[in-house]
């Protein structure tokens, strides 16, 4: 089988987990900080997982990680 080209954008987005779970960052949190309370900015830190088919797509995007 020929070699798979790894999609960049993706490769710096996301990361596999040892269970296989794709795993992300979360959203909202480069600006507007100010009006969002402590509580949320500090939840929006801990990491997402994705699930589903986009997770099924995404490990095909990123076949060596």
């Amino acid at each position: 089988m020929p070699k798979l080209k790894t999609h960049k954008g993706a490769a710096k987005r996301f990361n596999l987990t040892k269970t296989g779970k794709v795993k992300r960052a979360q959203a909202f949190k480069r600006h507007i900080l100010t009006k969002k309370p402590t509580k949320r900015t500090r939840n929006l830190r801990k990491a997402a997982y994705l699930t589903g088919g986009v997770s099924k797509t995404m490990k095909k995007l990123i076949p060596y990680k």
